[in-house]
């Protein structure tokens, strides 16, 4: 009867004991490993143990097994305590409880606010993003890294700073920004919330065109470089440029810059003229003042002509050499050469052509060229040969037995014709043996006697021929300007015949 009253006593049930404890950290921070132990004066007693937050069992373990929280949240505080059924002796078990302990997750930092500076910037400025929160004093160490947003995406993340700097922010760069703080192990992560970022852009202004040359216009052949600026003005700017005479389009591009070039290469003569640009961000075209394009043309073919009076250059003509460059710009310096000494420099201010005078002797037989030079270019002719020759005689003796004999004729202006023996003396047969190559003069017979008679249609050129008998030609002796003679009148001359050598 004894028996029954002691297994009463010693039958299982909840006791609070100093046997069982339970340990929880004193300071639990939000990411943090949280292990909660509970322990036994002997643990290898205990057959059971299970884990209680708020009145709710949430691990059963069957040996002394600490309960980790591997990642804490605030949703983790409570009150935690633990039972544990032991092994009292044969098949009796008593349980053990804890007293309850709080356990405090508290926040490792709050979630972070975005600030913008400017929050309303103007396009290509500067703009600062900064990703503020607060760690307590004992995390102070702790690593964070900082995302930014824009939008859903990503633009720009970073273990160090919570700042990121947008040095040239574009119009399209506005929109929705916000950030986001997250601990190196990724355990805790918060955002902050949207920021509407509004960027502001400068309408173009003050357009203006200058070409890129400092002499204020540029050689043909050349690369025309038309420059086109605005004062003011963001963003993608669209350059345009054209001629004032057709409102023609000769370029266009788009950049973000206040400044664009336009090159044409190589540039021609045709390219002179007005020219405008024009600038337009989307806020309204502007354009700007024309500036008028000069195009100097360099020397490229100077052309030496030489003319004479006649067919051939002969000694005593009047010899003019023109020197030409049709497409050259003005001024041009014109240089003439014989033989590679300089016989004349002329200037022709308006371009153009120049040419120069030389009466022929002997000497001037040979090769000449002239040179254009304008100071984009020097050229020189091709070179131009020359022969001077001795001139034709300007009388003749017709229908006698050689040709120092026979009827006096002469030429006058590419025509022929008779003289006639109105005081025709030996002076008068000297001049023309002498100017025909022949011996000394010795008779003066009338024309008759070389038959046939001259057709009326030749006409009498000489009346008088007052020669000293000096003179080397005819043409040389004063004349009597009067005619009254017929061709039953007309001259003749008998001179001694040259044979010619036969060596």
């Amino acid at each position: 009867m004894l028996l029954w009253p002691l297994l009463l006593v010693l039958a299982p049930g909840r006791v609070q004991s100093d046997w069982l404890s339970i340990s929880i950290p004193h300071r639990v921070y939000e990411g943090d490993r949280v292990d909660i132990s509970c322990t036994g004066e002997n643990n290898h007693d205990i057959r059971r143990l299970k884990y209680f937050k708020d009145g709710y069992r949430i691990a059963t373990y069957t040996s002394a097994t600490s309960y980790t929280i591997t990642n804490a949240k605030s949703s983790d505080s409570g009150s935690y305590y633990c039972e544990a059924d032991r092994k009292l002796f044969l098949f009796i078990d008593k349980t053990d409880e804890t007293r309850s302990v709080r356990l405090n997750v508290q926040e490792l930092f709050p979630a972070p606010w975005l600030t913008a500076s400017p929050l309303q910037p103007l396009e290509g400025s500067s703009v600062t993003l900064s990703c503020d929160t607060r760690l307590p004093s004992d995390r102070a160490s702790t690593w964070l890294r900082y995302s930014f947003y824009k939008d859903g995406h990503t633009v720009q993340w970073s273990w160090s700073s919570p700042k990121f700097v947008i040095s040239a922010i574009r119009k399209e760069d506005s929109g929705n920004y916000w950030c986001e703080a997250m601990t190196t192990s990724r355990s805790v992560s918060k955002q902050s919330r949207r920021s509407y970022v509004a960027v502001e852009r400068i309408p173009v202004s003050q357009v203006s065109m200058e070409i890129q040359s400092p002499s204020g216009w540029v050689v043909e052949g050349q690369t025309l470089v038309l420059v086109c600026s605005v004062a003011n003005g963001t963003g993608l700017i669209t350059y345009s440029w054209h001629r004032e005479d057709t409102k023609q389009s000769v370029g266009r591009k788009s950049q973000r810059s206040q400044r664009a070039e336009l090159e044409i290469t190589p540039v021609m003569e045709s390219h002179a003229g007005g020219y405008y640009c024009t600038a337009d961000n989307t806020y309204g075209l502007v354009q700007s003042a024309v500036v008028n394009i000069t195009v100097k043309v360099p020397v490229l073919h100077p052309r030496l002509s030489i003319s004479v009076p006649g067919v051939l250059p002969f000694i005593g003509d009047v010899m003019e050499l023109q020197c030409e460059d049709k497409r050259a710009s003005p001024p041009i310096l014109y240089r003439f050469y014989h033989e590679n000494v300089t016989l004349a420099n002329t200037s022709a201010p308006s371009g153009g052509k120049a040419s120069f005078r030389l009466t022929l002797t002997a000497g001037h037989s040979g090769n000449y060229s002239c040179e254009a030079d304008n100071a984009w270019g020097m050229k020189q002719s091709e070179v131009v040969p020359l022969n001077v020759t001795e001139p034709p005689p300007k009388v003749r003796l017709v229908n006698g037995p050689h040709h120092c004999e026979g009827r006096v004729e002469v030429e006058r202006e590419g025509h022929w014709g008779t003289v006639c023996d109105d005081g025709w003396d030996m002076k008068d047969v000297a001049v023309v043996c002498r100017e025909l190559g022949c011996g000394a003069a010795k008779h003066t017979p009338i024309a008759m006697l070389y038959p046939p008679v001259v057709d009326d249609t030749l006409p009498v050129l000489i009346q008088v021929a007052l020669c000293n008998g000096t003179e080397k030609t005819l043409a040389e002796c004063d004349q009597v300007e009067t005619f009254d003679c017929g061709h039953d009148e007309d001259a003749g001359a008998v001179c001694e015949a040259v044979l010619p050598s036969t060596s």
